[in-house]
């Protein structure tokens, strides 16, 4: 009965349902090498501004990376994108920026994107009074317009990927391209990390035209792999593109 009623659940969710008020981002894999579905249609969420996958007739990757805090290992993985000439996104909390400026200041110089992902890392669905959506925002904003003195790129990804309708509206309102992905792994868990194996096992075989990768700077693993991964994008025939060209 359990298992019937999963079933049940995902052809409910990816037969065009598109779930929206307080929702999860998550994603259904069909076949690998495939394009995925999310739980939201690409279309439903292109009327706010929002994206989760490129292009499939194009074989570009968009690379981004999530973190709340620093551990030591970002400089290693800047080192490995200017060696393969990749532009990344990296989504950073507020503390982070204001406490990491020459890391900012890096990125911004090696042509990276840095983006937004709120100042408190809260659950977003949460939250419906614009006052304190644009809060959460701006006061990231703030900060990596202190340590670089130019306004910071519009692109916001809810933490966790937890969403809202409102969220979706909202961030709309205030210039904001909404990024979610099409790709990623458990990779976030400090005390529980992915062997290398595993991580080459779950990220390659899910490769895919236009796939909007999310990796965590915080993980040793992707530290480790990231030289060798990119490489093997590459000799997969993928290029890879900023967010600039994702959003048009």
């Amino acid at each position: 009965m359990k298992k019937f009623l999963s079933i049940l659940v995902c052809m409910l969710i990816f037969a065009g349902t598109n779930v929206y008020a307080g929702s999860n981002w998550g994603l259904f894999f069909p076949k690998d090498g495939e394009r995925p579905r999310g739980n939201a249609t690409a279309e439903y969420l292109a009327q706010y501004d929002a994206y989760f996958i490129g292009s499939g007739n194009e074989k570009i990757l968009y690379l981004t990376f999530d973190a709340g805090y620093e551990n030591n290992l970002t400089s290693g993985i800047l080192d490995t994108l200017e060696k393969h000439d990749v532009p990344a996104a990296f989504f950073l909390v507020g503390t982070y920026i204001k406490n990491n400026p020459e890391l900012i200041k890096r990125m911004v110089d090696e042509g990276h994107i840095v983006a937004n992902h709120t100042m408190t890392h809260p659950d977003m669905s949460q939250i419906n009074n614009r006052e304190a959506f644009i809060k959460e925002l701006s006061q990231v904003e703030g900060h990596f317009k202190a340590i670089t003195e130019k306004d910071m790129p519009k692109f916001y990804r809810p933490p966790k990927g937890i969403y809202s309708e409102t969220n979706l509206k909202l961030a709309k309102e205030l210039g904001y391209k909404t990024i979610f992905w099409s790709s990623a792994y458990k990779d976030w868990e400090d005390t529980n990390q992915p062997s290398k194996e595993e991580a080459f096992s779950k990220l390659i075989p899910r490769t895919h035209p236009g796939a909007v990768i999310l990796l965590h700077n915080t993980s040793k693993t992707n530290a480790l792999i990231l030289d060798e991964l990119l490489t093997r994008y590459k000799e997969m025939g993928y290029t890879f593109e900023s967010l600039n060209h994702l959003t048009g």
